[in-house]
């Protein structure tokens, strides 16, 4: 029983259905997550000890026991704060953060392939000059490679592994520009 303040009348604490509101949205959520691929549950930010419930669900294919450990997975959900749910939805969601981050990067990926096959050894002395642990030999042979492909209208196979390669570069290294939004 919720009860009232005598003194305000406020309620002490939420309505049954704003209760049912939010288990409803944190279910859903969990749909969501179990229908991911296990590469995309691997980009979000999901606490450990969630993931197991997650797969679990995945593996079921009866109806009503898959149905049932969805319920679990969303109840385990519901015992988890506040922030974690939205640091999960804001990963998930197409306008969020995470996503504008990772559509930032790949254009930034995009814009050095692009470079470096106009540009030649001029744009990859600038991009070793600004991740110096990258492997000069592998993108010189990249970048040699696309252009090959390019001229012999071949299929583009080097020109993907060089966009592959730039963008696990840009990704795996912490550049100035994001060290200085840190601070």
């Amino acid at each position: 029983m919720r009860g009232r303040d005598p003194e305000t009348g406020e309620f002490y604490s939420p309505s049954r259905t704003q209760q049912r509101i939010e288990a409803l949205e944190i279910r859903s959520l969990a749909e969501k997550l179990v229908a991911l691929p296990a590469a995309q549950l691997a980009r979000l930010p999901i606490p450990e000890e969630l993931m197991p419930h997650i797969v679990e669900t995945q593996r079921i294919t009866s109806h009503i026991a898959h149905k049932r450990q969805l319920q679990f997975l969303a109840k385990q959900m519901r015992r988890e704060e506040d922030e974690v749910l939205e640091a999960i939805r804001d990963a998930m969601d197409e306008g969020g953060e995470a996503a504008r981050r990772e559509t930032a990067l790949l254009h930034q990926a995009e814009q050095w392939r692009d470079r470096l096959l106009a540009d030649g050894d001029d744009a990859l002395a600038a991009l070793l000059e600004e991740f110096p642990t990258a492997d000069r030999q592998k993108l010189r042979q990249l970048v040699r490679n696309a252009v090959d492909e390019k001229t012999k209208n071949k299929p583009p196979r080097a020109f993907r592994d060089l966009f592959r390669e730039v963008r696990e570069l840009l990704s795996s290294t912490d550049t100035p520009d994001d060290e200085a939004a840190a601070e």
